[in-house]
């Protein structure tokens, strides 16, 4: 049923409930859906049209989910980490310009973190509250980190699952091969200066099917876990196409680094997976260490998708950090 229908059908509901008290009354066209009413829905930013759902409790500071990729969609975790999370949480899940549900344009101009972050803003807005908390996986985390940054008045507290540090985790990347592959490390140093950070160039390392062996095995400590996701995120055909992940990489991603550590004020929880080497522990430590008000999760045998291989846990975890901060 389209939404045009659902909303026809939900004003027939409401008509026979209440009764129409005049045949005017009757003709008058049923009352749009909340914003944050149960369900899908969609709103647009800038000429592109951004899809979210919410789901969970019906009361408090919603937890707003943004995916990782770029370009990923929220698909996994809302069928394997938030429905955990939907039992004590006010959830909304974002798909971001690009993935997902929501509008992909072509044009490389539609895509930056800055525009990014602003679409969460509108979500807010949209939304009607003066207040939202965030929760960021992988390049999400990204995302939550620079809005709070930008709006503290408007964060009521951040939760990052495997936060990248995307230069520091590929070093730490060349220091595995250097002792578990010393070929590929080879092939990895080839043409590389003297001290430069990476120390070397991991794209070399492998090629082919071994190049995304090489990826799944930073990632996933288990690959059972990542055909389980890869399933999920391309079901209905909405894996990632590529538009956002093009754009941002085209406009430097791969050096990006988050800086504005002291504009982040409010409380920040940090999950990392032990066996993690595409968003390594060490720099998501180093993070720790800069924020004001942070503390870090270790999650020893996970790696990059913590909430499908400890979907349990991560809500736990994550609700006890949430029901803290609402406490005070």
């Amino acid at each position: 049923m389209d939404r045009s229908m659902r909303t026809l059908f939900s004003g027939v509901l409401v008509g026979l409930a209440l009764g129409a008290s005049s045949p005017g009354d009757a003709m008058r066209p049923a009352r749009a859906p909340s914003a944050l009413s149960p369900g899908a829905h969609q709103f647009t930013v800038g000429g592109v049209q951004l899809w979210y759902r919410v789901a969970g409790r019906t009361r408090g500071v919603p937890l707003i989910f943004l995916h990782g990729g770029p370009g990923q969609g929220s698909q996994a975790f809302q069928a394997i980490g938030g429905p955990e999370l939907e039992k004590t949480q006010r959830l909304v899940y974002l798909d971001q310009r690009g993935g997902g549900r929501s509008a992909r344009p072509k044009d490389p101009s539609n895509y930056s973190i800055d525009i990014m972050v602003e679409d969460v803003e509108h979500l807010r807005r949209h939304l009607g509250l003066p207040k939202v908390a965030l929760l960021g996986h992988s390049f999400g985390a990204n995302l939550a980190l620079e809005y709070a940054a930008r709006y503290p008045h408007h964060t009521a507290a951040v939760v990052l699952a495997s936060a990248p540090s995307l230069l520091g985790s590929l070093d730490l990347q060349c220091q595995r091969l250097q002792t578990e592959d010393p070929a590929a490390y080879a092939r990895a140093m080839a043409d590389q200066k003297e001290g430069a950070f990476p120390r070397c160039n991991t794209r070399r390392a492998y090629s082919g099917d071994a190049a995304k062996t090489a990826a799944i095995r930073n990632l996933f400590p288990d690959p059972s876990t990542a055909k389980r996701v890869e399933e999920l995120d391309s079901a209905n055909g909405l894996g990632s196409t590529g538009e956002v992940a093009g754009a941002l990489f085209q406009k430097g991603y791969l050096s990006y680094r988050f800086t504005k550590t002291d504009k982040v004020v409010s409380p920040v929880l940090v999950i990392a997976g032990g066996k993690d080497f595409q968003a390594a522990l060490e720099p998501q430590r180093d993070l720790v260490k800069e924020l004001k008000m942070a503390r870090l999760l270790e999650y020893p045998a996970n790696g990059h998708f913590m909430f499908v291989e400890s979907p349990a846990r991560f809500a736990r975890d994550v609700t006890a950090f949430l029901r803290q901060i609402r406490s005070r």
